[in-house]
């Protein structure tokens, strides 16, 4: 039953982004209750029911669990669900108010997950302002019978998720930690999805430091730096909790489930080394740019120079031609001014030429 969870909770196809509202229970409700249903063996029950006739249809019967989605609820929205299921205040207060780091906080009757989704912003050009990552959350409340998901963000819908769950009833069937894996599963996966674009970005920058134009600026070096930073904020603290769910005896976490939280928990170890590395990369390039900038300024300094010195030949001849000293006897000199001029652009041309030949013009 074990050996196809890999097909459920990873999605082959492409994933779509945003709500289907298509399916069934997923149009306008009104609230910020995306969806809510009940799950007998894994099998999707007919009818939309509101959330406090779904549990109290699960617990009469002893069986399945109820998944409910929401999507940045108010605390008034949010009021109904904490008394129904007797969700912790402090996990509550996460929830409605977002802006957490991930965490795994595991409370008397449930576990409470925080878990960073990030989406990738295409641009056609990097510059200094380019918006590389945006960052959104996603809160699971997981019990025995129940699983409850906050969304905060314009993206990360779980909707498509919903329903590739739906397609192999065998897995749900094992309760709600398989809706947190998967939910765990597709957020890393698109850790790897936004590495492998911001990989794309250091390359074009790399190119461009180190082609003959060298235009890689610094100020585009430092972005990618400021966004490669808000990344690693979501993908860092997310490890703990991954080998937590992988290692430690949880009553909501179905035992068969934890060798799945230790794969997503590799994932998430190469992602991060993945951002380590990146950095690095970004420090060298920003290294190697500072010393192409201070070879430039030593190369102008050098051709100044060189003219200075070219200059310094007339300006000298000229400043003596310019002193009122009554005896100059050159001055009565026939060719006193052509010879003058002429030597005076010999030695220019030779400094000149010798300068030529040593690279510095």
């Amino acid at each position: 039953m074990i050996s196809n969870l890999r097909k459920a909770v990873r999605l082959p196809q492409p994933r779509t982004r945003g709500v289907d509202l298509s399916h069934p229970a997923r149009s306008p409700l009104g609230t910020a209750v995306v969806n809510c249903a009940v799950y007998v063996d894994g099998v999707r029950q007919d009818g939309n029911q509101p959330a406090d006739v779904a549990i109290r249809r699960v617990r009469e019967s002893g069986r399945g669990f109820v998944w409910i989605g929401l999507h940045e609820p108010s605390e008034k929205e949010f009021a109904g669900i904490v008394d129904l299921f007797g969700l912790h205040p402090l996990a509550v207060e996460d929830a409605v108010y977002a802006h957490q780091r991930p965490k795994l906080e595991h409370y008397d009757d449930s576990l409470f997950t925080v878990l960073k989704t990030v989406r990738y912003v295409e641009h056609d050009r990097l510059t200094d302002s380019s918006e590389v990552v945006e960052t959104g959350e996603i809160m699971v409340f997981t019990g025995i019978d129940f699983v409850i998901t906050v969304r905060h963000g314009g993206h990360g819908s779980l909707g498509p998720l919903r329903e590739q769950l739906e397609r192999v009833p065998e897995q749900l069937a094992l309760g709600p930690s398989v809706v947190l894996h998967a939910v765990a599963d597709l957020v890393v996966d698109d850790y790897l999805d936004v590495t492998a674009a911001v990989q794309d970005d250091i390359d074009d920058v790399e190119s461009e430091v180190f082609s003959e134009r060298g235009s890689g600026g610094a100020g585009r070096i430092y972005q990618l730096k400021r966004e490669l930073l808000e990344l690693k904020r979501a993908v860092a603290p997310l490890d703990r909790p991954m080998r937590e769910l992988a290692s430690r005896p949880m009553r909501e976490v179905d035992p068969q489930i934890k060798t799945y939280f230790r794969d997503v928990a590799d994932h998430l170890a190469r992602v991060t080394e993945q951002i380590t590395a990146f950095d690095e990369l970004l420090n060298s390039i920003l290294q190697a740019h500072l010393a192409q900038v201070t070879v430039a300024q030593n190369e102008d300094m050098r051709k100044i120079s060189a003219w200075v010195a070219i200059l310094a030949v007339p300006t000298m001849v000229c400043g003596i031609y310019g002193m009122n000293f009554e005896y100059m006897p050159e001055k009565h000199w026939t060719f006193g001014y052509p010879l003058v001029m002429a030597l005076t652009v010999v030695i220019c041309w030779g400094i000149h030429r010798g300068f030529k030949r040593n690279g510095w013009l």
